[in-house]
């Protein structure tokens, strides 16, 4: 995967990411981590976060719940990495062919 070149505005928001980059970051702040944790304990931690992402929706502030989309895509991401999966690729029927 290598390099997230992400795009960051004058306020250091990031604008724009690519599924790809958001796996690149991943890989590089964890993937040696993650890999060692492995994917059963990866899967556990998704559903943690979902969990806490279904919490905020319910109760919790804005700023509560893209926090936790964060987390969920983070994990999403690091599961990707270790599967050796694209979640690009995991997105393209959504484009060619929607369920």
């Amino acid at each position: 995967m290598g390099g997230y070149p992400l795009t960051c505005d004058l306020t250091g928001t990031v604008a724009a990411v690519e599924l790809s980059e958001v796996q690149a970051l991943m890989e590089d702040l964890y993937g040696q981590v993650d890999r060692a944790r492995g994917v059963p304990a990866t899967v556990a931690w998704l559903c943690e976060e979902l969990g806490e992402l279904a919490q905020a929706t319910r109760k919790g502030t804005t700023d509560e719940q893209l926090h936790e989309l964060g987390d969920v895509l983070a994990w999403l991401a690091s599961l990707a990495n270790q599967l050796d999966l694209s979640l690009d690729d995991a997105m393209e029927r959504y484009v060619t062919d929607p369920p």
